[in-house]
């Protein structure tokens, strides 16, 4: 299976635990106009076409011309709204945009310094707002606007930052790992696998952690 782009951006023993957009409130303002520019094109067609019987067909041929200026607009619109993502992984936090070419912005969560949220009396209403990360890089400040769930968003990342710090990731995986050899080595004591598949496959399990 094909590895999805967000998937090919993730290092080793990297996963994502949460996957973000803009609120959808961005994408209805961005489309409505579209929408009423195209019920006037067809409004203004149907009165044309009725006015210049029995050429009809003119006005309604350059109606439907115009209607594909806002109908690609807004297909772009809502790629545009699709394609931009905000990750909190259990190393970093990342930002990307872009339906062609991709444009990724990634801070550290050891380089965070401060996280500030803003959220109007509507955004908490309607749950969005900003999330703006101080870090120590050189970009110095990433901002996401207009976040959905901003609150959960900015709770994984700091209890991500907090685990990172602490030590904590991977703590599961390493006891998976050990769990998995003791189960191969009951399975040696019972014959199942010989002492060198044993140690080959022991080996393989302890380069992971």
């Amino acid at each position: 299976m094909a590895k999805s782009y967000i998937q090919s951006l993730m290092g080793e023993r990297e996963k994502s635990l949460l996957v973000s957009r803009q609120h959808w409130f961005i994408l209805a303002r961005n489309i409505f106009l579209e929408i009423l520019a195209i019920v006037i094109i067809i409004i203004l067609a149907v009165v044309a076409a009725i006015s210049f019987l029995p050429l009809w067909w003119i006005p309604a041929a350059i109606g439907a011309i115009l209607l594909l200026i806002p109908v690609a607009t807004m297909l772009r619109d809502i790629l545009d709204w699709w394609n931009r993502q905000f990750l909190v992984t259990n190393r970093r936090v990342m930002q990307i945009s872009g339906i062609f070419n991709k444009n990724v912005i990634d801070s550290s969560l050891e380089k965070v310094n401060d996280v500030k949220m803003e959220q109007s009396v509507f955004g908490r209403m309607f749950d969005y707002g900003d999330v703006e990360i101080l870090t120590a890089s050189e970009l110095g400040v990433n901002k996401f606007k207009r976040i959905e769930n901003p609150i959960r968003f900015k709770t994984a990342m700091i209890n991500a930052k907090e685990k990172l710090e602490r030590g904590e990731e991977g703590v599961g995986e390493n006891e998976d790992i050990l769990a998995m050899i003791a189960r191969l080595d009951q399975m040696r004591q019972q014959g199942i696998l010989t002492e060198e598949e044993f140690a080959a496959q022991k080996g393989n399990l302890l380069s992971k952690l």
